[in-house]
């Protein structure tokens, strides 16, 4: 029996062959003109010329992997291919270090697993044209790829798969296995895959091995999917996208909006305390003096949590969110608060007036420490080089909306 999954029965080894990315692999794309000047370079037994090092960035199932080995087909190259989670850096080395006449294709899969240092060794191989690099990888290069590698490589990226795209790719799989969904198989089975090819592939080849029939209906479907993709990488992109979009949705007052990105993270297993705490931040940044209750409501919200865990605390976290969406929303404490800390960054420490001054000793009250001091004074009582200075304007004044 052969065990070779689906997706990479399926894989396609050309250009005209491959699904989606028509920014990239299309008639105009910018891989398929590389690879053409590449193939108008003239180079001794049939090997192609000069093609750059590249950053391949896009979601899961979305062609990474496919296009960098059609690369290196094209190109008529040694082709080695690495994961970041399982290989290590003596690996590459040993096949970059190898006496090559023509610069292999070094694929690494995932390659904002490399920690810094294990990123700087390939910079000379690249530099020197050795290898071409191509790093594939699911995060914004700008956070996780070194900038020397970045600036010696080219970032192309990649889209997630439309429905269409999608659907011509499962037909091809419909045919492979001789089965066929009906309509609505077809749209469940694409809204649960999350745009990722892979995961389409990979549930559908379960669903026909479960299915004695040839028409698979959703059930079947939900059969071998058994839970929805909604995962998300705890250091990944999407994971910071979601939050921030609740964080948002909840500061422009959608209510909606803020339900459903938290539900997002729930259904995902986001830790409710992590939400929580972002919750009591928000309280106090972004509805501040305009209901200082809220607070305490998100303060409740967390301990909640902290005690009960999912799946009840869902509900705490839901009512809590609903609140500080609903909520009036003043940023003036907060913002005079980082008018103050951007002075203390400027400034550094100046001194503080003598009449606000401790004075627990005889000596200091004799240097004039805490004199003319009054519990209830008018005075300006910053230092004197901020004599007049206003950082708070009080509610909805001076701060942003």
């Amino acid at each position: 029996m052969n065990s070779t999954p689906l997706a990479e029965k399926l894989r396609p080894s050309t250009l005209s062959g491959f699904v989606g990315q028509k920014h990239l692999a299309g008639e105009n794309g910018v891989i398929r003109k590389l690879l053409l000047s590449a193939k108008e370079t003239n180079q001794p037994a049939g090997r192609q010329g000069f093609f750059p090092s590249l950053i391949l960035w896009g979601p899961p199932g979305s062609g990474k992997t496919t296009l960098a080995r059609i690369i290196a087909k094209v190109l008529k190259r040694g082709y080695f291919e690495f994961s970041a989670v399982s290989s290590s850096i003596k690996e590459i080395e040993r096949i970059m270090k190898q006496d090559n006449l023509f610069p292999p294709i070094i694929v690494i899969d995932e390659i904002h697993r490399f920690n810094k240092a294990q990123q700087a060794k390939l910079l000379p191989f690249v530099e020197r044209g050795d290898i071409t690099l191509v790093g594939a990888t699911t995060e914004n290069p700008s956070f996780e790829i070194i900038g020397p590698l970045l600036s010696r490589t080219r970032v192309l990226i990649l889209n997630q798969l439309t429905i269409k795209e999608l659907k011509k790719i499962i037909s091809r799989a419909e045919k492979y296995l001789k089965v066929k969904l009906n309509e609505k198989a077809i749209s469940f089975l694409l809204e649960s895959s999350n745009g990722d090819a892979r995961v389409s592939l990979n549930v559908l080849e379960i669903a026909a091995n479960l299915t004695k029939g040839k028409v698979l209906k959703v059930p079947n479907i939900e059969e071998a999917l058994q839970r929805r993709q909604l995962t998300f990488d705890k250091q990944g992109e999407e994971y910071y996208n979601v939050i921030s979009a609740f964080i948002k949705s909840m500061r422009s007052g959608d209510v909606d909006a803020a339900l459903y990105y938290l539900a997002r993270m729930v259904a995902a297993g986001q830790d409710p305390l992590y939400i929580a705490r972002r919750m009591v931040i928000f309280a106090s940044e972004d509805i501040g003096m305009a209901q200082p209750t809220a607070l305490v409501v998100a303060n409740d919200v967390f301990r909640a949590c902290e005690t009960i865990g999912y799946p009840e605390c869902q509900e705490n976290l839901a009512i809590g969110t609903v609140y500080l969406a609903t909520a009036k929303k003043d940023r003036s404490a907060y913002d005079a608060y980082m008018r103050a800390l951007e002075d203390v960054k400027n400034y550094g420490n100046l001194p503080i007036p003598l009449q606000i001054r401790n004075a627990p000793t005889k000596l200091m009250k004799e240097l004039g420490y805490g004199k003319g001091y009054e519990k209830y004074t008018k005075e300006d009582l910053l230092p004197d080089k901020l004599k007049g200075k206003k950082y708070y304007f009080g509610e909805n004044k001076g701060g942003d909306k």
